[in-house]
């Protein structure tokens, strides 16, 4: 178990997708996303959701992620935040999200 306190150290804030990169160095298929997290800046990740999104599908999208974890190198791209996502039935990566717009850098609570 954890304690408020220590849910309260996770920040996962909302951000819209404005640009989907190929990265064909990655080890498993993925995206390089480039996310518009509002006064927070812009931050990068690299997320492995190829099978259920296309870039086209991806641009304009509100997705959630932890961005307060440090930078991570993966292969040769430094990802800036966790975007959050659940396993369906074949293991595969569904988004999580707002079901409504909210503003850049909302922060869940």
């Amino acid at each position: 178990m954890i304690d408020w306190g220590d849910f309260e150290k996770v920040d996962i804030r909302c951000g819209t997708v404005i640009e989907v990169n190929d990265f064909p160095k990655a080890k498993k298929p993925a995206w390089q996303l480039i996310i518009d997290f509002g006064d927070l800046g812009i931050k990068k990740s690299s997320a492995q959701i190829t099978v259920h999104y296309s870039k086209e599908d991806l641009i304009g999208k509100q997705v959630l992620a932890v961005v307060n974890f440090p930078p991570k190198q993966i292969a040769n791209f430094f990802s800036e935040c966790l975007v959050l996502g659940l396993s369906d039935e074949n293991g595969d990566i569904v988004l999580v999200g707002a079901d409504q717009k909210v503003p850049n850098g909302s922060r869940m609570h």
